[in-house]
C-alpha cells in the first residue's frame, strides 16, 4: 500500500504545481493518472473512470483554496464575479453528476480524452479570445456558470479552461482571469465532490476506503502535497514567464488524451 501511497503524493505535487500555475485546477493531470493507477491495483473496471473523476474533484478542492489564496494575495481575484458566478455553477454540477453516473466509463472516457485535446490546442495555438463585452448580468452569469459546472464536473477540472476564456472575453486581465478561474474551483469542486459521492453511494463492489466515486486515500495522499505545492505554481505564474512551459504542459495533454483514445478504443473492439 505504502508504494501507491507515494504515488498519490508525487501526483499531487505535479497536479497542485500545475493547477496553481495555470489556473486549470489540475484535474487534467489527476485524472487519467489516477486512472492508470487504479486499473494498476485492479479496482473494478467499471468504477475506475468514475472513482478517478470523483477523487480528483475532491483534491481541487483543496488545490483550489490554496492556489485562490497565493493569487488573492496578487490581487488577482474578482471576487464580484466570483459570488455573481458560484450559484449557477452549483446548479450545473448538480447535473454534472447525474448524467456522469449515468455515462458508461467508456464513453466517459472518450468524453473526457476529447475534452483534454481542446484543453491542449487551445493552449498550443494560445487561442485567447479578444475583449469584445462586459460582464453579464446575474442571468448570463448563471448560464454561464450552469454551463461551466456541469461540464467541469464530467470532466473534474477546476473550470479554468472554460472560465479563462470566457473572462477573457468579457475584458477581464489575464492575470486576474487566472486568479478569478482558481477561486471558480471551489464551488465546482463543493458540488462535483458532493454529487460524486451522493451517486456512487449505492454502488456495488467499489474498493474499500472509498466514500461513493471518491477513494480516499488517493484523495487524502494527492491533497495532503498539492496545497503546498498549488501556492508555489500561483507564485511562479506571476513572476515567470510561462509561456513554453504551457506549451511542453499541452504536448503531455495531447500525450495522455492519446493513450487514453486509443485504450478506449481498442477496448470497444
Amino acid at each position: 500500500m505504502m508504494e501507491w501511497i507515494a504515488a498519490y503524493l508525487v501526483l499531487g505535487a505535479a497536479a497542485g504545481f500545475l493547477g496553481g500555475m495555470f489556473g486549470i485546477g489540475g484535474g487534467t493531470v489527476l485524472v487519467p493518472v489516477l486512472l492508470m493507477l487504479f486499473e494498476a491495483q485492479h479496482f473494478p473496471s467499471e468504477h475506475t473512470m468514475h472513482l478517478a473523476l470523483g477523487s480528483a474533484m475532491a483534491v481541487i478542492l483543496f488545490t483550489s483554496i490554496a492556489s485562490t489564496h497565493k493569487h488573492d494575495q496578487h490581487g488577482a481575484v474578482s471576487w464580484r464575479v466570483v459570488f455573481g458566478i458560484s450559484p449557477g455553477i452549483l446548479f450545473g454540477t448538480v447535473i454534472g453528476s447525474l448524467v456522469a453516473a449515468s455515462i458508461p466509463p467508456l464513453f466517459l472516457t472518450i468524453f473526457f480524452a476529447l475534452f483534454m485535446c481542446f484543453a491542449a490546442m487551445q493552449i498550443l495555438l494560445d487561442i485567447r479570445p479578444h475583449a469584445a463585452r462586459q460582464l453579464p448580468g446575474i442571468m448570463g452569469m448563471t448560464f454561464v456558470g450552469t454551463v461551466t459546472g456541469c461540464i467541469s464536473t464530467l470532466v473534474s477540472v477546476g473550470g479554468g479552461t472554460l472560465t479563462v476564456p470566457f473572462l477573457l472575453w468579457c475584458n477581464v486581465p489575464i492575470r486576474k482571469a487566472i486568479g478569478t478561474a482558481s477561486a471558480i474551483g471551489f464551488p465546482i469542486a463543493v458540488g462535483g465532490s458532493i454529487g460524486y459521492i451522493v451517486t456512487g453511494l449505492h454502488a456495488a463492489n467499489l474498493p474499500p476506503s472509498s466514500l461513493g466515486y471518491v477513494y480516499l486515500p488517493a484523495m487524502l495522499g494527492c491533497a495532503l502535497v498539492s496545497v503546498i505545492t498549488a501556492p508555489l505554481g500561483a507564485k511562479t505564474a506571476h513572476r515567470t514567464n510561462v509561456a513554453v512551459l504551457r506549451k511542453l504542459f499541452a504536448v503531455l495533454l495531447l500525450g495522455l488524451a492519446a493513450k487514453l483514445l486509443l485504450k478506449a478504443l481498442g477496448s470497444e473492439e
